[in-house]
């Protein structure tokens, strides 16, 4: 069986997404990250789109890939199962970013979870977690599109876990924040972030009775401050 493949898109990731797709349905159980692409066309367009020619690229799979391991039955994603939906809509925006990553999907009784690993993850997060939050929404969206309410869980998608990183440093600066409103006595604003930040920096201070919060400004500057409680 053919351990390299040739597949066109309307971009050079579309054309990657196609290329690896067809390597996991001849090799299950394919690493992701042992596969190596090389560009042969980027593609272009026409003017007016008259001309169109597609993106073309070459999968190859690393030494160590060629013999990849079937994944046992309970490991399996049923095919359209959330599960498979989430896996195959992110590692299709992973390629449509130009991310050469691998996608792990977990789940538990509440929590449905991709986790991407690979190179080229600053293109999968985005300045301050814009882009993996973007990403994490749309996955929320799509994923139970058609199930009931009780039947759906949270979804997350992280990378090389960022979020915990992310999570922490949050939690030091609303930390931080609380005691230079205190030690000011006046409110204290932190830089902008995205819904999903704020509420980690609300959640962080709402067991405190010395400090209140609350998110001020519009989108994409919308932001926490922090203020001494009042008496």
């Amino acid at each position: 069986m053919s351990e390299e493949v040739e597949a066109t898109g309307e971009t050079v990731g579309e054309a990657k997404w196609s290329a690896l797709r067809e390597l996991e349905r001849r090799f299950p159980g394919l690493d992701k990250g042992s596969v190596t692409f090389e560009i042969l066309a980027e593609g272009e367009r026409g003017l007016l789109g008259v001309g169109y020619a597609p993106a073309r690229v070459v999968a190859r799979l690393g030494e160590a890939a060629t013999r990849p391991a079937v994944p046992p039955a309970d490991e399996a994603h049923a095919p359209g199962s959330p599960a498979a939906r989430l896996e195959e809509l992110v590692a299709r925006i992973c390629a449509a970013l130009g991310a050469n990553a691998s996608v792990t999907v977990t789940e538990d009784e509440s929590v449905l979870a991709a986790r991407i690993s690979g190179g080229e993850l600053a293109l999968v997060i985005g300045k301050h977690g814009q882009t993996i939050d973007a990403i994490q929404y749309l996955a929320n969206a799509i994923v139970y599109r058609g199930q009931s309410e009780s039947d759906r869980k949270q979804v997350v998608v992280d990378a090389a876990g960022y979020r915990d990183r992310r999570r922490a440093t949050l939690e030091a600066r609303a930390d931080d924040a609380a005691d230079q409103a205190l030690a000011r006595g006046e409110a204290v604003a932190l830089e902008p972030m995205t819904a999903p930040e704020r509420k980690i920096v609300h959640l962080r201070l709402q067991e405190r009775r010395d400090v209140a919060t609350e998110s001020e400004g519009t989108e994409p500057d919308r932001h926490v401050v922090v203020r001494p409680a009042a008496d």
